[in-house]
């Protein structure tokens, strides 16, 4: 579970908030999407959901551990996919692997059968004693997202997951999404993919200049607006003057929202 309050963030040198005043609660067990234009700020409150970025206001909690003032004990239970993949080039496949799960604590038996299985799922298995600098885009995506669950984390957190995954790919990690949501595992991932956000996801926030202008389950917001989930973020996210609109929006989805 995650208990978002009160947070902001501003970045230096800038005058407006990068985020301003989210709250949020995610249940476990959910799938929860965060959708939005570039810029918006889906990556800032990710980063700081796991702690990368430290809080300017409010605080975040993680499973009841706050990101802020039990900062290891909230992080030991997240595993994170970036949207970038800063990880060690000179190492292998195998060996990154093994060190992310010493850093979990996460057993040498239990790793091991954990890699084989996850390996073998995204067929690297000709591939992960090569070194990491010789993978493609691709192939250090998957790698990233094994070693996000090699210590089977509460929660899981994933920016645009799906970059540079190829079909088989992005439908494994589809069905691992699931599979994690069943297990009990809170998934919060965000993406530019409008479809895999209405195929998985159980409730969803847009998010426009650093505020959430709406926020529910998909099926509700559809039906407060009588359009396409594609028609609703292109309306909200949009500089027309269309302001009156998006807030008989929000607020509609605040009223579904105090029901759930």
């Amino acid at each position: 579970m995650i208990k978002i309050e009160n947070v902001s963030k501003t970045y230096l040198g800038k005058q407006e908030k990068a985020l301003a005043d989210i709250n949020l609660t995610i249940n476990k067990g959910e799938v929860f999407g965060l959708v939005g234009p570039n810029g918006a700020g889906k990556s800032t409150l990710i980063k700081l959901i796991v702690g990368m970025l430290n809080l300017d206001e409010g605080d975040i909690k993680v499973n009841g551990h706050s990101i802020k003032s039990e900062t290891v004990t909230a992080k030991m239970s997240i595993g994170f996919v970036s949207d970038n993949h800063s990880i060690y080039d000179k190492l292998s496949g195998m060996e990154f692997l093994l060190f992310v799960a010493n850093i979990y604590e996460v057993s040498s038996e239990v790793a091991k059968a954990e890699i084989e299985r996850l390996v073998e799922l995204f067929e690297l298995q000709n591939a992960i004693n090569d070194s990491i600098s010789s993978y493609s885009h691709g192939m250090r995506q998957k790698i990233c997202i094994i070693a996000s669950l090699l210590h089977s984390p509460k929660v899981w957190v994933l920016d645009e997951p799906l970059t540079g995954l190829d079909p088989k790919g992005t439908y494994n990690l589809k069905q691992i999404i699931k599979r994690e949501s069943e297990k009990g595992t809170t998934v919060v991932f965000s993406s530019h993919l409008l479809e895999m956000v209405e195929k998985l996801c159980d409730r969803i926030a847009i998010i426009d200049k650093g505020k959430v202008v709406a926020m529910g389950k998909i099926d509700d917001i559809k039906a407060n607006s009588n359009e396409n989930l594609e028609s609703i973020f292109l309306s909200i996210t949009s500089n027309k003057d269309n302001q009156n609109e998006n807030q008989e929006l929000t607020e509609s989805n605040k009223k579904v929202n105090a029901n759930e």
